[in-house]
């Protein structure tokens, strides 16, 4: 029995992992589409679909998905309008919390954010009630096996970035927005596609979470995370590395 268990288990697993690789294709997918219409669909003329093929890569996204998101925008085969929409308030334990949408429905997204805000705890705000504890940046992210500190640091200057955080394993990136292009398209011609790479908002300050609040507040942020129309989240918490390691099992 104990077997058995352990089987579903391992395939639950499986199923909720290949869930969401799909999901975060699809979220790439309209990337694509909204970047390959804001401009020419070609990667070398429009910055802002080079970086979203640039997500989709690092995001092991196959080749010819791709290549058909590009292709379907060119060609006129999609006639979605998305909007751009970002909402902010507060989750469970007064945690900051910015989240960032595509839709093709305002209402639906609104009303999907909005209950799970509601759901958790949380209040959703207006725009701007809570961005003023963040910094709008660009963010590069690489593994530190491209290169050594020192080097990725001279990279970072010569590309006229911001700052450079090599710690964890990974080199951390930050430049202002109007310079991400031309940051992340240098480091790119130096290191390869990035593992990361977008503009993000990045907490001034972090919150500590202990494992009480810690429980909701990842629960509150995979109901976010479930809305097809939600892109990106960012949130202003610190749970430590043996809660989360708790938490995990």
């Amino acid at each position: 029995m104990a077997g058995h268990s352990q089987f579903k288990n391992i395939m639950y697993r499986k199923g909720a992992q290949d869930k969401k690789r799909a999901k975060e294709f699809a979220r790439l997918t309209r990337e694509i589409l909204v970047a390959a219409k804001s401009g020419l669909p070609e990667v070398d003329k429009n910055p802002r679909l080079r970086g979203a093929v640039q997500a989709a890569r690092a995001a092991n996204m196959p080749k010819d998905n791709i290549e058909r998101a590009i292709k379907k925008a060119a060609g006129g085969e999609d006639d979605t309008n998305y909007d751009e929409i970002r909402y902010e308030g507060y989750g469970p334990g007064g945690i900051a919390v910015i989240v960032e949408a595509l839709t093709d429905n305002r209402n639906r997204t609104a009303s999907e954010v909005r209950a799970a805000f509601s759901k958790h705890g949380g209040s959703l705000g207006e725009t701007n009630s809570v961005s003023f504890m963040f910094d709008h940046v660009g963010l590069i992210v690489y593994s530190d096996d491209v290169a050594t500190a020192d080097d990725m640091f001279e990279a970072v200057v010569e590309a006229g970035a911001s700052n450079v955080d090599s710690s964890g394993g990974i080199h951390e990136v930050t430049c202002a927005p109007d310079d991400f292009s031309t940051v992340r398209d240098s480091l790119t011609e130096k290191f390869g596609d990035p593992r990361e790479a977008g503009l993000n908002w990045k907490p001034q300050t972090l919150v500590p979470v202990d494992e009480d609040r810690a429980q909701s507040l990842l629960k509150f942020l995979e109901t976010l995370d479930d809305s097809d129309d939600v892109q990106r989240i960012s949130a202003n918490f610190d749970i430590a590395d043996d809660v989360m390691a708790r938490l995990a099992v």
